[in-house]
């Protein structure tokens, strides 16, 4: 019985202590709130978003998981981004698309088919014949 004592009144004192601790019982006072976290890297608001931006980027945990805040910016953010490029590489294919049907459409175009001076099949290799300066060919 005395054992039982002895470990209950232990366990009081170092509960009492850790309590003391935590709340500020001494001259360091109270343990300092945690700030909250945020991006470690968050993305970058001067220039597109690259492949190793999103590859970086890390939300911060909250109590259920994630900051859903945080997290809905960063996807509307890429979003945008990604609609944006898409866009552009419409608007660029299309003015590819056009440049080449106005290439081809031109009369007299050296591309265009049927116009004068349009091979119709691969080009030959040129043979160049020698010139006055070169040496004689020796067919032995």
């Amino acid at each position: 019985m005395v054992m039982f004592l002895f470990l209950l009144l232990a366990l009081v004192v170092v509960v009492g202590a850790v309590t003391l601790a935590v709340v500020g019982g001494g001259e360091s006072g109270p343990l300092p709130a945690a700030p909250p976290e945020q991006y470690s890297e968050p993305l970058p608001p001067d220039r597109p978003v690259g492949r190793s931006d999103v590859e970086a980027l890390r939300f911060p945990l909250a109590l259920r998981g994630y900051r859903m805040v945080e997290v809905d910016e960063a996807l509307g953010r890429l979003g945008a981004e990604l609609s944006e490029r898409d866009a552009r590489i419409e608007e660029l294919e299309s003015a590819l698309a056009g440049a080449r049907a106005h290439r081809f459409d031109a009369p007299g175009a050296p591309d265009a088919p049927g116009a004068p001076g349009a091979t119709a099949g691969p080009v030959p290799a040129r043979t160049e014949e020698p010139g006055p300066d070169a040496p004689p060919e020796d067919h032995a």
